[in-house]
């Protein structure tokens, strides 16, 4: 079992950057595939980006590639996104996600955080 809990949400202009953070508990977070997703009102919920237990491997979505980097800190049980050159079109609740299967198929993902809004103006 895992518990999520993402922070570093806000409000930023377009073209700003910030960095969400999601601390995980449990002593096996550094065997977990760790993830990011987003929903905005209406919409579907979309994924973001993901990273393996070991970061040697990351994947983001078309949208946000060359903008967005995952990260991780085992030793901190904490996954990050740090997002750049952000649009309106990047707003969104953000959340993070957990895997013990294989960390790179978006429908393994079951452990969920409540999220973080982030919103980009113009």
């Amino acid at each position: 079992q895992v518990q999520l809990v993402e922070s570093g949400g806000g409000l930023v202009q377009a073209g700003g950057s910030l960095r969400l953070s999601c601390v995980a508990s449990g002593r096996t977070f550094s065997s977990y595939g760790m993830g990011w997703f987003r929903q905005a009102p209406g919409k579907e919920r979309e994924f973001v980006a993901a990273i393996d237990w070991s970061s040697a491997r990351m994947y983001y979505a078309d949208s946000v590639k060359g903008r967005f980097t995952i990260s991780r800190d085992n030793a901190k049980n904490t996954v990050y996104l740090q997002m750049n050159s952000l649009k309106p079109e990047d707003t969104a609740t953000y959340l993070c996600a957990a895997t013990s299967r294989a960390w790179y198929l978006i429908r393994n993902y079951d452990y969920w955080g409540q999220g973080t809004q982030v919103t980009v103006s113009l």
